[in-house]
């Protein structure tokens, strides 16, 4: 996304459900920290963990790199200087 564009409707949307992906493989993870052998829990995991995965490779590339350090990719040229950040909306 170009600095000073303003983010569409799927721009909101695909964060939204980042958000949620994130939340739920938070508490997947905390839940499993104590019932490792729970082997539904597990596959749970693994599911979401997979879709968020392929949520953020959309995201990513309609609208530019998620995390730093390398975690993300960048497009040419370097945008990580385009915002808003994920962070910022």
């Amino acid at each position: 996304m170009s600095a000073g564009k303003k983010p569409d409707e799927a721009y909101y949307q695909l964060l939204t459900e980042l958000q949620q992906l994130d939340f739920v493989l938070v508490e997947l993870a905390l839940y499993l920290d104590t019932h490792p052998y729970d082997m539904q829990a597990v596959q749970q995991f693994n599911q979401f963990a997979q879709r968020r995965q392929q949520v953020a490779q959309v995201y990513e590339s309609r609208y530019g790199p998620l995390l730093q350090f390398g975690h993300s990719f960048s497009r040419y040229p370097w945008d990580w200087a385009n915002t808003p950040w994920p962070w910022q909306v």
